[in-house]
């Protein structure tokens, strides 16, 4: 039986290995779009998930993928949270977890890199294995459970990257370790630890990988939260102004929305803006094998759902900013969460089916649709269908 996992052991390493390789190799030249979503993505799909998502890190930290060629278009600069954006296309929280890729994000022609969620302390998240592929339905469920290396080591790593990183908005997405006993004070002890050395705190209430998170979006216990968020960020030294986003979950009943609307009316209460939305625990219609794994579904199946939530919470806030994730794959779903109130975007799963080449994909057609419809930049267009 010892004779057995040692040589599935090293069959595992030999095609990990192998596949690294090639994917290494081959991220060092131009990229074609084709060839990496026909190829190189398949390729790397020989692995299972998270050693794929490991790959993925591995080749962003060491800076052999594609480098962007791409100029970004004066219409897709864009002001928010009095921050100026190259481009409004992120990476959502979820890839880079422990502030080792930005890097190579940057390269790639991401706009902004939000890293996270990471936690207070190191903790090794749930149980393997924790993340599917739903090919068939372009998607993913992932029921990762916050692994991190805690905040001091991400923090190390940011005040490394920082001096290099140029005009990249950087965001830091807080989580609370599992077995807290004081939530609010995992999320004050990030607050004070990235604000001085971050563009924006994301406060993620919303994972439906740590038990009892997501009941600190009930009305009462997220009064009393953002109230003492907001507090200890008004007050700290150096950087009072750090913007503080609320991540919520699709699965909220519009009641629910409404609620949290009113608690961000509230002058205590009041963050700088939303990211709509995090993963689903629904399952609507889906055709792959692992659609009944447990966890948060992302991908496609999110994208209508997401882009209404957005439309919602842009009505129930007046405005509130807002970036907006889920679903989006090519240029016309980013435009059309930009006109449901979105200023901002972020992708993950396309990325994972498609290859980094995605992002200067996105840019093209969403200037494109822009250029169509008859604007200048990317403001004009946003909350357009909001009524």
């Amino acid at each position: 039986m010892k004779l057995t996992f040692q040589k599935k052991f090293k069959s595992m390493l030999y095609v990990s290995s192998g596949a690294l390789a090639i994917f290494s190799g081959l991220c060092a030249y131009k990229g074609d779009e084709k060839f990496y979503k026909n190829v190189i993505m398949p390729l790397l799909h020989l692995l299972d998930p998270e050693q794929a998502h490991k790959c993925a890190i591995f080749a962003s930290q060491y800076r052999i993928v594609p480098k962007n060629s791409y100029k970004d278009p004066e219409s897709l600069h864009i002001q928010v949270f009095d921050k100026s954006f190259a481009n409004p296309i992120g990476i959502a929280a979820g890839f880079d977890k422990d502030g080792k890729a930005i890097m190579g994000l940057k390269d790639i022609g991401f706009g902004f890199v939000e890293i996270g969620s990471v936690t207070p302390l190191a903790q090794v998240g749930n149980d393997k294995p924790r993340v599917f592929r739903l090919s068939n339905d372009k998607a993913i469920i992932n029921r990762y459970g916050f692994n991190s290396e805690g905040y001091a080591r991400v923090a190390q790593r940011v005040n490394e990257a920082k001096p290099n990183i140029g005009s990249l908005i950087l965001g830091i997405n807080l989580g609370k370790n599992k077995t807290t006993d004081d939530p609010i004070a995992d999320y004050v002890q990030g607050i004070k630890m990235f604000a001085n050395i971050s563009d924006y705190l994301v406060i993620n209430i919303s994972s439906p990988n740590t038990p009892n998170l997501r009941s600190l979006q009930n009305k009462e216990n997220l009064k009393k939260l953002l109230k003492a968020l907001v507090s200890v960020r008004n007050n700290l030294c150096g950087k009072s102004n750090i913007p503080l986003l609320l991540k919520l979950a699709p699965d909220l009943t519009y009641q629910e929305r409404q609620d949290i609307a009113e608690v961000l009316k509230l002058p205590e209460c009041k963050v700088d803006g939303l990211i709509v939305c995090n993963t689903t625990i629904e399952r609507p219609s889906l055709k792959s094998h692992n659609k009944n794994e447990t966890g948060g579904l992302s991908g496609e199946p999110l994208k209508d759902i997401s882009t209404k939530m957005i439309l919602e919470m842009s009505k129930l806030t007046d405005g509130i900013p807002i970036i907006g994730v889920g679903g989006v794959s090519s240029g016309k779903d980013a435009y059309e969460k930009i006109k449901a109130g979105a200023s901002l975007i972020q992708i993950y799963s396309s990325m994972v089916y498609e290859g980094p080449l995605i992002v200067t994909k996105i840019k093209k057609e969403l200037m494109e649709l822009l250029e169509k419809d008859g604007f200048h930049s990317i403001s004009e267009a946003v909350g357009i269908n909001v009524k």
